[in-house]
């Protein structure tokens, strides 16, 4: 097996639950992030766990603005 194959596999056999990366992709959604925990991330998450964890925000962002304009919309704050 290549060196990027045995790379992945370790990658993905990193510790941190799912639940840790999901506070850190929120931080990142946020853009505020201390570097020293930006290293410790990049040294502990698992990669897979990481673009998961992404989608799920990123769904979950475009959901709550969704229902936001509807609100605004059916509320009547929007109209003139």
């Amino acid at each position: 097996m290549s060196q990027a194959g045995e790379d992945l596999k370790q990658a993905a056999a990193r510790p941190l639950s799912f639940v840790q990366t999901m506070k850190a992709v929120a931080w990142s959604f946020f853009g505020v992030r201390r570097g020293a925990d930006y290293e410790k991330d990049v040294a502990q998450l698992n990669p897979v766990h990481v673009i998961i964890a992404g989608l799920i925000g990123a769904v979950l962002f475009v959901l709550v603005l969704v229902l936001l304009v509807q609100w605004v919309i059916g509320s009547g704050v929007a109209g003139a």
